[in-house]
C-alpha cells in the first residue's frame, strides 16, 4: 500500500520494535495526531485464543470511566410504560411498531439498540438488517433487558460492547485525542482489564500477545502487554 508523506513522517517517529509504557505511548499519540478533526483513540489487542472454539470466544461489555467522547444515539424497542421510562433515561428514540416499520424502509439513524425481552419476537424479524450491522439487541451485551433505564444510562455514560474477531483481535475506540492524557490512560486501563478478566480457562500460552493504540489517522504504537501494568 502506498502511504502518504504525512503518514511516513508519523511512522518515522515510532520505534516499531519497542513496547512503550502506556504513559509514553499516550503522550506520543497525542503528538502525532495532527488531523483537522478530533480523532478517536483506538486499541487493538491480539489475544492467544482460537475464536473458532466456543469456549475461547472473548466477548463482553465495559463502561469507560470518561466515556468515548462520541454522542451515542440509542433506540429502545419497548411498549407500555417502558417507552416513557427509556425516554426519561435519555434514549433518543423509544417505541416498537413504528420503528420496526421505519427500519424495514431503510432508516438506521441510531448507534445502539436496546429491547425488552417481551418484544424480541418482533424485533428478531429485523435480524437480517440489524444483525449485519451489529445493531441487534443481545442479552450477552446487556441490551435485552427489562431495566431499560439502566441500560440507556450506561450506554450514554460510555458503555461499549467488544468481541474478539476471527483472527484473535479485539478492537475498539476508547477515547478522543482531545481528552487529557490521564483520562485516555484510565479508559485504556479499564478496557484492557475487562479483556484480561475474560481470559478463557482453555486458552493456552500467552494471553496478551500484543497491544497497540492508534488514532484514526495514525500508525499503531505497541504498548507494554504486562498484565500488572493495567491494575488499577
Amino acid at each position: 500500500m502506498k502511504r502518504s508523506k504525512r503518514y511516513r513522517e508519523l511512522i518515522a517517529k515510532i520505534d516499531k520494535d519497542k513496547e512503550y509504557s502506556l504513559e509514553e505511548a499516550v503522550k506520543l499519540l497525542k503528538e502525532i495526531a495532527t488531523a483537522k478533526f478530533d480523532e478517536t483513540v483506538e486499541i487493538a489487542m491480539r489475544l492467544g485464543v482460537d475464536p473458532r472454539h466456543a469456549d475461547q470466544m472473548v466477548r463482553g461489555t465495559v463502561v469507560l470511566p470518561h466515556g468515548t467522547g462520541k454522542k451515542v444515539r440509542v433506540l429502545v424497542f419497548a411498549k407500555g410504560e417502558k417507552v416513557q421510562e427509556a425516554l426519561d433515561a435519555g434514549a433518543d428514540y423509544a417505541g416498537l411498531d413504528e420503528y420496526i416499520e421505519q427500519i424495514n424502509k431503510g432508516w438506521l439513524d441510531f448507534d445502539v439498540a436496546v429491547a425488552t425481552p417481551d418484544v424480541m419476537s418482533k424485533v428478531g424479524r429485523l435480524g437480517r438488517i440489524l444483525g449485519a450491522r451489529g445493531l441487534m439487541p443481545n442479552p450477552k451485551s446487556g441490551t435485552v433487558t427489562m431495566d431499560v433505564a439502566k441500560a440507556v444510562k450506561e450506554i450514554k455514560a460510555g458503555k461499549i460492547d467488544f468481541r474478539v474477531d476471527k483472527t484473535g483481535i479485539v478492537h475498539s475506540g476508547v477515547a478522543k485525542v482531545s481528552f487529557d492524557e490521564d483520562k485516555i490512560i484510565d479508559n485504556i486501563k479499564t478496557f484492557v482489564n475487562a479483556v484480561i478478566r475474560l481470559k478463557p480457562a482453555s486458552a493456552k500460552g500467552a494471553y496478551l500477545r500484543s497491544i497497540a493504540i492508534s488514532s484514526t489517522m495514525s500508525p499503531g504504537i505497541f504498548i507494554d502487554r504486562n498484565a500488572s501494568t493495567y491494575s488499577m
